[in-house]
């Protein structure tokens, strides 16, 4: 194990990254509603319960993000929890911008009037409380408003290490 120590030097976003992939995540894709009604999605794993009373959920994403910037306008979001046999969407809205596509991924509308993935472990809709200042991201805050949570005995998809594994469901 090789120690780094900060003592005003600065350490590249690469090594960062890397100690911080030693941390295994779960996978997610935040959806919400551009202006012009398009559905938009990110995938996330900086996702989190904040509180159960009342029942908070944070996000955080990059600040260029257009799904943060439809969150914003919307006013709600939709966290959509990724099976083992989803690589393929995460994937697909890790994609910046418009390169993410919408064409054969099946959704339907939820009561937030967000977009919500078949077939996903669950779906956490949210309407928007706050976002708060966090460096090169924003913390997004949402107070949840409906959620769905599949029957299926499936495993949820995990990212360890620049890769994605699973972990079996009991």
């Amino acid at each position: 194990m090789s120690l780094s120590l900060l003592n005003g030097q600065s350490l590249s976003s690469g090594e960062i990254r890397r100690a911080l992939g030693h941390f295994a995540t779960g996978v997610t894709v935040v959806t919400s509603r551009a202006p012009d009604g398009a559905p938009v999605g990110t995938t996330a794993s900086a996702v989190s319960s904040l509180s159960l009373t009342p029942p908070l959920i944070l996000v955080c994403l990059d600040r260029a993000s257009e799904t943060l910037a439809a969150i914003r306008s919307h006013g709600a979001f939709a966290v959509n929890v990724l099976a083992e046999d989803q690589e393929h969407l995460s994937a697909n809205f890790a994609r910046r911008g418009t390169a993410a596509t919408w064409e054969e991924i099946g959704h339907r509308i939820g009561p937030t009037d967000c977009p919500r993935l078949d077939d996903v472990l669950a779906v956490l809709e949210c309407r928007l409380e706050r976002c708060v200042d966090g460096g090169d991201h924003e913390i997004v805050i949402g107070a949840l408003a409906a959620l769905e949570r599949s029957g299926e005995n499936v495993g949820p998809l995990l990212h360890y290490r620049g890769s994605y594994g699973a972990l079996r469901a009991r």
